[in-house]
């Protein structure tokens, strides 16, 4: 077993020294783009003042023959591009396919000083992050660079939901896991041909009516990703990580798109992937924390004074675990607020 103190040192002679913190940086919307489309290459300067993240897509969704042309796109799009403010990933082909390697050495040897974070599709194990580990701190070293890539897993296998703990504390690279209900589906064998969101199917019933048994019963749908999402949840706040949700595939739905957002953002997510511009919008407003709540848990903030004991606000107690909760809400209002006027106006910063 390696000796915990040696889990900061760097796995390649020369290679940039590990974080012992994850810095938060806003990530609202992850939004993916296929770098070997020319039309689509072409908005990634304008994209990318509207997005936290604009992620070079290299897996699902990109053709077998056009794998290469994806990851040269990715380069080309890396060195011409100023992103500013707004972070560079890439999601890499998977770790058994033909190009995982090729994607990795390129892109770090290339363009690794302008990366910012790896996605690692159909993480099963703490052994896959490993195997990235050693090999991406060998190829930095080779680059010079000065700062170490992060590392992001999509939970989209059976094994990996049940090893999603282990995946998180498996190196200090480690800066996230988003949720992959698509591949997820199939992996579990569940019933469903929908990328993301609910299903109409997945419902509880209300009892009989026992005077009238021809009453109708209502009922309500179910959220077929609630479990995976909490678990999901727990294990990044264990190790000190960031959870998004993934994919919400019906583009036209901004409605239902919107109300599965929101249910990732107050179960802890800080983020959804973009599949369209139209989503971009709603990942910003809904990762973004209302500005009457935050209003609010800057009032109780300042009227708990140490955080100790409690009190009565507008007829409601607060004490100190609803003084954290409120510290949660302010701290990442603040933080997304930086460099943001609107943002901070609304917030009252």
């Amino acid at each position: 077993m390696r000796s915990a103190k040696d889990f900061f040192q760097p796995l390649a002679l020369g290679a940039p020294e590990p974080l012992r913190e994850v810095p938060f940086r806003p990530s609202r919307m992850i939004h993916f783009f296929d770098p070997s489309n020319a039309k689509m290459a072409a908005k990634v300067p304008d994209i990318a003042k509207k997005c936290d993240v604009v992620l070079g897509n290299l897996e699902d969704a990109i053709a077998a023959d056009n794998k290469e042309a994806a990851r040269e796109g990715l380069v080309t799009i890396a060195r011409d591009t100023d992103f500013g403010n707004c972070q560079l990933w890439t999601r890499i082909n998977s770790l058994d396919s033909p190009w995982a390697l090729d994607d990795v050495t390129r892109l770090v040897g290339e363009i690794g000083d302008k990366l910012d974070v790896i996605m690692i599709p159909k993480v099963e194990g703490a052994w896959d992050i490993h195997y990235m580990d050693r090999l991406v701190a060998q190829l930095e070293a080779r680059a010079g660079l000065k700062r170490p890539i992060l590392f992001h897993a999509i939970l989209e296998t059976a094994t990996g939901v049940a090893n999603v703990e282990e995946i998180c504390g498996a190196s200090p690279r480690m800066q996230g896991l988003s949720l992959g209900p698509a591949d997820l589906a199939a992996s579990r064998r569940m019933k469903t041909t929908r990328v993301g969101g609910g299903h109409p199917g997945y419902i509880v019933r209300a009892d009989p009516d026992a005077a009238n048994e021809d009453a109708p019963r209502p009922t309500a749908q179910q959220d077929l990703w609630h479990y995976t999402i909490a678990r999901m949840v727990d294990a990044c706040a264990a190790h000190g990580i960031l959870p998004y949700y993934g994919p919400f595939g019906d583009i036209k739905d901004t409605v239902a798109c919107e109300d599965q957002f929101r249910n990732a953002f107050l179960m802890g997510c800080v983020g959804a992937w973009s599949l369209h511009p139209v989503q971009i919008g709603i990942a910003r407003k809904v990762f973004s924390p209302p500005a009457d709540e935050v209003k609010w848990a800057r009032r109780v903030i300042d009227e708990m004074g140490d955080g100790t004991g409690a009190v009565m606000i507008d007829g409601k107690m607060q004490d100190d675990a609803t003084f954290k909760q409120c510290r949660v809400m302010v701290d990442l209002a603040r933080s997304l607020a930086e460099g943001d006027e609107e943002l901070t106006e609304a917030y009252g910063f």
